[in-house]
């Protein structure tokens, strides 16, 4: 890693390769390894934000896109969270060979759960984790039941609906992959385990992932260091500087 400089990794074989853009800057450990959330990007406030931080820290530093995000390669209606949580492994593996702290954003929360999971085998090789607005389960617990009934008849008869955004963007498609994939992934049905100390932030005005949804993974968290931040104002993106700040400090918690 001998820099911030656009690279591109090779994810998949035959018709699912697809090329992952990655932002990997060279520093001391343990190495930061950002995972971003549905429909955004490493280029958003607080993936900037702790590339910054980490420069500035001589601290090692990876973010990627996900495929069909960002300057990835592929269509995002083909994207699923095993789809994404296997290229956020092959980021992991390519680019944080040593201790490594997985920061997750909102579906990227899940998806550094799942990295967990997998690396149980490993001890140690999770210094810490810290997940913002984490929404494990999303597509069933969060996303599902607030389908209309047409939504969810596009979904299972058509294959995907067009689903408008709260944030003043173009519809996007809810996809009976996503899905369907989703419930093959699901973690809060039982003890989630990480095998390292966890921070959460999560905002109590948060329209997209609400608090109550967080407290369930807390208390999934049961055999973890896990320690919960709620932010009362605080909003699904927690992008605002006092936001920020927090998350630095969370970071800084669990690299010591």
């Amino acid at each position: 890693m001998d820099g911030d400089d656009l690279q591109f990794l090779a994810v998949g074989t035959g018709a699912a390769k697809r090329e992952i853009a990655v932002r990997a800057a060279a520093g001391r450990g343990p190495m930061v390894l950002w995972c971003g959330g549905f429909r955004s990007d490493m280029g958003g406030t607080k993936a900037v934000h702790l590339a910054a931080w980490a420069a500035s820290a001589g601290r090692a530093y990876v973010r990627f896109d996900y495929s069909g995000h960002g300057e990835s390669e592929g269509r995002f209606e083909d994207g699923t969270i095993g789809r994404w949580a296997e290229e956020a492994q092959a980021v992991l593996d390519a680019f944080c060979p040593g201790e490594t702290v997985v920061v997750g954003s909102s579906m990227g929360g899940w998806v550094a759960l799942l990295l967990a999971r997998a690396l149980l085998a490993e001890p140690g090789r999770l210094k810490g984790m810290v997940l913002v607005a984490p929404a494990p389960d999303f597509t069933e617990d969060l996303m599902w039941p607030k389908l209309p009934p047409e939504g969810r008849r596009a979904v299972m008869e058509a294959g995907a609906w067009l689903a408008p955004s709260q944030y003043g963007e173009e519809p996007y498609p809810i996809t009976r992959g996503l899905i369907e994939d989703g419930r093959t992934h699901l973690l809060l049905g039982e003890v989630v385990r990480t095998g390292c100390p966890v921070r959460i932030l999560q905002g109590m005005a948060d329209p997209d992932v609400p608090w109550q949804h967080t407290m369930t993974l807390v208390e999934r968290l049961a055999q973890d260091d896990a320690a919960l931040t709620l932010i009362k104002d605080g909003d699904h993106r927690l992008s605002r500087p006092e936001d920020l700040t927090l998350l630095v400090r969370a970071v800084e918690d669990v690299s010591a």
